[in-house]
């Protein structure tokens, strides 16, 4: 645990390091931001990549491991009947948390935005206009293992690797030993690279926040605070219903859970992606006594079906965009909106600022201007670390109660 609070210290000293170093270059030299930002913002990509690096291979080993090793198929649908239903219903609380706060605080009628460029979104247009259900079913199903792997098509990986894990489980354990020992090792051997990369997280962290501040600024705060403000504020609230739901199921371990996994917490949060701690958190579930089986099958679901920081935010910037432009939507139609992105968001992980191109379709698809995603663009990556952080907070919070239900969790912490 020495070593861990070390890390939680220095990425907590990172990211103030991070502020006022980007607030300098800002306000003392506003000529050189751009270049400072640019080059600082390197050592967060160095960090990303070396995470991404290790996600598919870990993907595919935990998960196919976890299926073989469970050989029964009933208790491979029991596990995947319970993931799923937790994760529709997070999806759908999540959804209606965002809904519900937006209509009630109306940030989009009381905030004064300055209106955007919105070449800024010309990208995220361009991404979202062939959103059909020809690309969605080619986003899910390979065309090639190999191609997905060397994209980080993550849900790709996990539709290949649950189909090879249950034909490994029905063809005998004496028959598998040997692939599912190899796979084994292999998915423990990335593990320990996890401890090592870990101590690239503090430089990644300082990077990140050095480069956002030093471009935009502290006014970037004053002039979206209500936005800010009314968002966190229903993130707060959706973390308050994950909190409670969770104590119901694990009781006084709740605290044991958010006390491991902090340091993911604190990761997503500094450099805006869930994905970067997804090697970590597995390695903090399984210490927290969670059936590595259990772990190494819901974990990778997760990262595909239960982001629930992203469903929020869907609802609330739909809705924040329809105010702006002064769009009145009727119950029906947001409760069609809900329904909809309820559908769409499933299976764009790993996708870059994915929330931000379903966004941009659903608008398209409600006659809202999807133009006005420029207006959210220069602070959605502070929103982003909100989201990034509550996605990893509500899949160890599924992993765990999932491990609970089945009689999986220990009290003293699961074997590595």
């Amino acid at each position: 645990m020495k070593g861990q609070n070390k890390l939680f210290i220095f990425i907590i000293i990172a990211l103030v390091l991070g502020v006022i170093m980007g607030g300098v270059v800002h306000l003392q030299y506003p000529e050189s931001s751009e270049g400072f930002a640019n080059n600082i913002k390197l050592l967060g990509t160095i960090f990303i990549r070396l995470v991404q690096m290790i996600i598919a291979p870990l993907v595919f080993t935990t998960l196919v491991v976890g299926i073989a090793k469970m050989s029964d198929m009933k208790m491979i649908g029991r596990v995947g009947t319970k993931a799923m239903l937790w994760f529709i219903t997070a999806s759908l609380v999540s959804l209606f948390i965002g809904l519900i706060f937006v209509n009630w605080l109306e940030p989009g009628h009381v905030t004064q935005l300055p209106i955007q460029d919105a070449s800024s979104a010309d990208e995220l247009l361009k991404t979202s206009k062939g959103f059909s259900l020809e690309d969605f079913v080619k986003h899910i199903i390979p065309k090639s293992l190999f191609e997905a792997f060397a994209t980080n098509e993550v849900l790709q990986i996990v539709v290949f690797s649950i189909m090879f894990g249950v034909a490994l489980a029905n063809m005998g354990e004496e028959y598998t030993k040997p692939i599912v020992r190899a796979l084994d090792i292999c998915a423990h051997a990335i593990l320990k690279m996890v401890g090592y990369i870990m101590w690239f997280a503090p430089f990644g962290v300082l990077g990140a926040i050095a480069a956002v501040v030093a471009t935009n600024g502290f006014e970037i705060f004053k002039v979206y605070a209500i936005y800010l403000r009314d968002f966190f504020f229903a993130l707060g609230v959706l973390w308050l219903v994950l909190c409670l739901v969770g104590y119901l199921i694990l009781g006084n371990r709740l605290f044991e859970l958010l006390r491991r996994i902090k340091e993911p917490l604190l990761i997503a949060f500094s450099t805006t992606s869930s994905e970067a701690v997804f090697p970590k958190l597995v390695e903090e579930l399984e210490r927290f006594g969670c059936n590595n089986r259990i772990v190494s099958f819901i974990l990778p679901l997760g990262y595909s079906f239960n982001l629930d920081g992203s469903m929020m935010y869907m609802t609330f910037a739909s809705i924040f965009i329809a105010q702006i432009y002064g769009i009145d939507m009727t119950l029906g139609q947001q409760i069609t909106m809900l329904l909809v992105l309820m559908l769409t968001s499933k299976g764009i992980a790993g996708v870059p600022r994915a929330s931000l191109v379903i966004i941009v379709a659903t608008c398209t698809m409600f006659g809202i201007p999807p133009e006005g995603i420029a207006l959210i663009l220069p602070i959605d990556h502070f929103c982003d670390m909100g989201r990034s952080m509550t996605n990893v907070l509500g899949n160890a919070l599924a992993t765990s109660s999932v491990s609970k239900w089945e009689g999986q969790l220990e009290n003293h912490g699961g074997d590595m």
